[in-house]
């Protein structure tokens, strides 16, 4: 759809844009409920092997689309309905199999940083600010969205963070661990897409093994099980493996296909 922009500024790395820059990239419910099949689409692409998230213009995202708020929240069932297309997209974000970087400038608000919460990392440049404030709009986060926050920065930061609905600035968002990385205004996309280029310079297999292993531990895995340990024993007998040995002993870097 036409506020979902899909490019692939360089190889082996795709980039979503959301995009409503009138509105600060507020997400419509048509986009919200798009996001799945989006990252799906993505996700069964052979080339991808990482993502980047971004917004529109001067803005990652302000959260849901407040415009609709009257309609959406009208009924139990429709209130019941969004609520469940909005944890359609963040869980279908999260599952992405590849890593993914949220890039972030100015707001990054509610969803949106609901949003950011679901990649693997997020930078940002010196005009991002963040907040979650559901206790301003009289309402409740979801378990699955504290636990991602707690999971970013633990319970004090996301206990401060909740309880005061209060705008974070970037540098104060890295010292939490919100971000991993701040840099100035106009530097972020090179940042971003230089970091992007280090990953995909690596092993695909490597990296997709360990996000699954990284996903497992966040859903409550604390040993290892049999799938685990086959794929751990597995990455000895794998292609990259080879070329990855071999460029070593060769004192070269390894060339993954």
């Amino acid at each position: 759809m036409e506020n979902l922009i899909i490019d692939w500024p360089s190889s082996g790395t795709a980039r979503l844009t959301l995009s409503q820059p009138k509105r600060r990239n507020a997400l419509t419910a048509a986009m919200w409920q798009a996001l799945p099949e989006t990252f799906s689409k993505l996700s069964q692409d052979s080339q991808l092997r990482a993502l980047i998230v971004t917004g529109d213009g001067e803005h990652f995202a302000a959260g849901a689309d407040v415009t609709e708020f009257q309609t959406l929240y009208s009924t139990p069932e429709s209130s019941a309905k969004i609520s469940a297309d909005i944890q359609r997209a963040f869980d279908a974000l999260a599952a992405v199999p590849v890593p993914t970087i949220a890039m972030i400038r100015g707001a990054c608000v509610g969803g949106g940083c609901g949003i950011s919460l679901c990649c693997d990392l997020r930078f940002a440049d010196n005009t991002a600010r963040f907040a979650i404030t559901p206790a301003k709009l009289g309402v409740t986060y979801p378990f699955s969205d504290i636990a991602r926050l707690i999971d970013a920065v633990g319970v004090a930061h996301a206990s401060d963070i909740l309880f005061a609905a209060r705008v974070i600035a970037a540098d104060e968002a890295k010292t939490m661990g919100l971000v991993h990385g701040v840099t100035k205004a106009g530097a972020l996309e090179d940042t971003v897409l230089s970091y992007a280029a280090r990953m995909t310079s690596l092993s695909a297999e490597s990296l997709r093994v360990t996000k699954s292993m990284i996903t497992a531990y966040r859903n409550g895995q604390r040993k290892d099980t049999p799938k685990t340990k086959a794929q751990f024993a597995a990455g000895f007998t794998s292609k990259d493996f080879g070329e990855g040995f071999r460029a070593f002993l060769e004192k070269r870097k390894p060339n993954f296909e």
